[in-house]
Protein backbone atom coordinates (compact mmCIF):
# COMPACT_ATOMS: atom_id res chain seq x y z
CA UNK A 1 0.00 0.00 0.00
CA UNK A 2 1.73 3.48 -0.64
CA UNK A 3 2.07 5.60 2.12
CA UNK A 4 0.41 9.12 2.69
CA UNK A 5 1.58 12.22 1.35
CA UNK A 6 2.11 15.61 2.74
CA UNK A 7 -1.44 16.50 1.00
CA UNK A 8 -3.10 13.53 2.47
CA UNK A 9 -2.09 14.02 6.37
CA UNK A 10 -2.62 17.49 5.58
CA UNK A 11 -7.06 16.32 4.58
CA UNK A 12 -6.80 14.01 7.74
CA UNK A 13 -5.60 17.00 9.96
CA UNK A 14 -8.19 19.75 8.46
CA UNK A 15 -11.34 17.03 8.46
CA UNK A 16 -10.56 16.60 12.13
CA UNK A 17 -10.47 20.92 12.95
CA UNK A 18 -13.95 21.16 11.05
CA UNK A 19 -15.40 18.06 13.14
CA UNK A 20 -14.42 19.39 15.89
CA UNK A 21 -16.10 23.14 15.38
CA UNK A 22 -18.90 21.29 14.03
CA UNK A 23 -19.19 19.31 17.17
CA UNK A 24 -19.34 16.28 15.13
CA UNK A 25 -18.67 13.06 17.06
CA UNK A 26 -20.09 10.99 14.07
CA UNK A 27 -17.14 12.21 11.94
CA UNK A 28 -14.12 12.32 14.70
CA UNK A 29 -14.69 8.97 15.76
CA UNK A 30 -14.76 7.85 11.88
CA UNK A 31 -11.39 9.64 11.77
CA UNK A 32 -9.82 6.83 14.23
CA UNK A 33 -9.05 3.34 14.22
CA UNK A 34 -11.27 0.89 16.72
CA UNK A 35 -7.65 0.67 18.84
CA UNK A 36 -7.46 4.18 18.86
CA UNK A 37 -5.88 5.80 21.54
CA UNK A 38 -6.74 9.35 23.08
CA UNK A 39 -4.52 11.34 25.43
CA UNK A 40 -5.41 14.46 27.07
CA UNK A 41 -4.91 16.35 30.45
CA UNK A 42 -8.84 16.80 30.41
CA UNK A 43 -10.32 13.54 30.39
CA UNK A 44 -6.59 11.38 30.41
CA UNK A 45 -6.36 8.37 28.53
CA UNK A 46 -8.47 6.83 26.45
CA UNK A 47 -8.64 3.65 24.65
CA UNK A 48 -11.16 2.62 21.69
CA UNK A 49 -13.91 3.98 19.91
CA UNK A 50 -16.55 4.10 22.95
CA UNK A 51 -14.27 6.00 25.77
CA UNK A 52 -13.16 8.48 22.91
CA UNK A 53 -16.88 9.07 22.50
CA UNK A 54 -17.38 9.81 25.73
CA UNK A 55 -14.89 12.11 26.44
CA UNK A 56 -16.36 13.79 23.60
CA UNK A 57 -19.56 14.00 24.49
CA UNK A 58 -18.28 15.27 28.23
CA UNK A 59 -16.56 17.74 26.73
CA UNK A 60 -19.69 19.45 24.09
CA UNK A 61 -21.82 19.04 26.84
CA UNK A 62 -19.79 21.23 28.99
CA UNK A 63 -18.90 23.65 26.68
CA UNK A 64 -21.68 23.58 24.34
CA UNK A 65 -20.73 26.62 22.21
CA UNK A 66 -16.78 25.14 21.97
CA UNK A 67 -15.00 26.95 19.02
CA UNK A 68 -11.91 25.38 17.20
CA UNK A 69 -9.73 27.24 14.53
CA UNK A 70 -6.65 26.02 13.23
CA UNK A 71 -3.56 27.93 13.75
CA UNK A 72 -0.93 25.74 11.69
CA UNK A 73 -0.28 22.26 11.09
CA UNK A 74 3.18 20.46 11.32
CA UNK A 75 3.62 17.33 9.08
CA UNK A 76 6.36 14.52 9.74
CA UNK A 77 4.89 11.44 7.98
CA UNK A 78 3.18 9.52 9.17
CA UNK A 79 2.74 12.04 12.36
CA UNK A 80 0.67 15.39 12.06
CA UNK A 81 1.19 18.68 14.71
CA UNK A 82 -2.46 20.37 14.50
CA UNK A 83 -2.12 23.58 16.35
CA UNK A 84 -5.60 25.16 17.44
CA UNK A 85 -6.72 28.11 18.95
CA UNK A 86 -9.68 27.43 21.25
CA UNK A 87 -12.50 28.96 23.16
CA UNK A 88 -15.95 28.12 25.09
CA UNK A 89 -18.25 29.02 27.77
CA UNK A 90 -18.93 26.86 30.80
CA UNK A 91 -22.29 26.18 30.72
CA UNK A 92 -23.14 22.09 31.88
CA UNK A 93 -21.25 20.07 34.79
CA UNK A 94 -17.58 19.93 34.15
CA UNK A 95 -15.91 17.66 36.69
CA UNK A 96 -18.80 17.92 39.25
CA UNK A 97 -19.00 21.73 38.94
CA UNK A 98 -22.22 23.28 37.51
CA UNK A 99 -21.81 25.57 34.73
CA UNK A 100 -20.64 29.15 35.93
CA UNK A 101 -20.81 30.95 32.24
CA UNK A 102 -17.50 31.37 32.77
CA UNK A 103 -15.62 31.74 29.42
CA UNK A 104 -12.33 30.22 28.59
CA UNK A 105 -9.54 30.52 25.46
CA UNK A 106 -6.49 28.39 25.31
CA UNK A 107 -4.16 27.09 22.37
CA UNK A 108 -3.96 23.68 22.18
CA UNK A 109 -0.83 21.50 20.42
CA UNK A 110 -2.70 17.98 19.21
CA UNK A 111 -0.16 15.60 17.70
CA UNK A 112 -1.51 12.24 15.72
CA UNK A 113 -0.45 9.54 14.55
CA UNK A 114 -2.08 8.18 11.32
CA UNK A 115 -2.11 4.87 10.08
CA UNK A 116 -1.48 3.72 6.14
CA UNK A 117 -5.60 3.68 5.75
CA UNK A 118 -5.36 7.30 6.88
CA UNK A 119 -7.05 6.68 10.40
CA UNK A 120 -5.80 8.10 13.45
CA UNK A 121 -4.07 5.55 15.54
CA UNK A 122 -2.58 7.60 18.61
CA UNK A 123 -3.52 10.99 19.66
CA UNK A 124 -2.43 13.06 22.19
CA UNK A 125 -3.36 16.80 23.07
CA UNK A 126 -1.32 19.52 25.31
CA UNK A 127 -2.78 22.31 26.58
CA UNK A 128 -2.55 24.03 29.84
CA UNK A 129 -5.78 22.39 31.64
CA UNK A 130 -4.76 24.57 34.91
CA UNK A 131 -5.20 27.49 32.91
CA UNK A 132 -8.94 26.34 32.28
CA UNK A 133 -9.57 25.77 35.39
CA UNK A 134 -8.73 28.93 36.47
CA UNK A 135 -10.47 30.61 33.83
CA UNK A 136 -13.91 29.07 34.66
CA UNK A 137 -14.33 28.90 38.44
CA UNK A 138 -12.75 25.34 39.10
CA UNK A 139 -9.73 26.79 40.95
CA UNK A 140 -8.51 30.22 42.21
CA UNK A 141 -5.25 31.49 41.67
CA UNK A 142 -3.84 33.35 44.52
CA UNK A 143 -1.50 36.54 43.82
CA UNK A 144 2.24 35.74 44.11
CA UNK A 145 3.78 37.42 46.64
CA UNK A 146 6.84 40.33 46.14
Amino acid sequence: MPQLTRADLKSIALKTVDAWQRHDIGTLLALHTSDAVVESPMYSTRRGLAEIEESYRALFKSFPDMTFSNEGILIDPPQVAIFIKVGGTHMDDFFGLPGTNRHFDMLTVTWVQVDENGLITHERRVYDFTGVLLQVGVLRAKPAKP
